[in-house]
């Protein structure tokens, strides 16, 4: 099992940058790959972002590319989401989610296993 703990949310005006961080403790974390996914009031969860084991592959969603960077540190047992150029419609609880490292991809909600509380990121205009 692990445990995902989400820190770095907060308020920023719009053409801001925030970097979310998100600690795994318990199993060998680069057991993991890991996902960043985002669920805004009244709408349903949707991926933002995803990184297999090694770090070596990621995926982003249409809205994010360009704007949001996922990494992680494997010996630091933490994945990141650098989020740049923010917009108002960027504002959400952000969530990371770890899945085996045998699925890799990008992962549909469901296909993970653990997840953290949320981070509320607020984008004002």
């Amino acid at each position: 099992q692990v445990q995902l703990v989400e820190s770095g949310g907060g308020l920023v005006q719009a053409g801001g940058f925030l970097r979310l961080s998100c600690a795994a403790s318990g199993r060998t974390f680069s057991s993991y790959a890991m996902g960043w996914f985002r669920q805004a009031p009244g709408k349903e969860r949707e991926f933002v972002a995803a990184i297999n084991w090694s770090g070596g592959s990621t995926y982003y969603a249409d809205s994010v590319k360009g704007r949001f960077t996922i990494s992680r540190d494997n010996a630091k047992n933490t994945v990141y989401l650098q989020m740049n150029s923010l917009k108002p419609e960027d504002t959400a609880v952000y969530y990371c989610a770890a899945a085996p490292r045998y699925r890799s991809g990008r992962l549909r909600a469901g296909e993970y296993d653990y997840w953290g509380q949320g981070t509320q990121v607020t984008v004002s205009s």
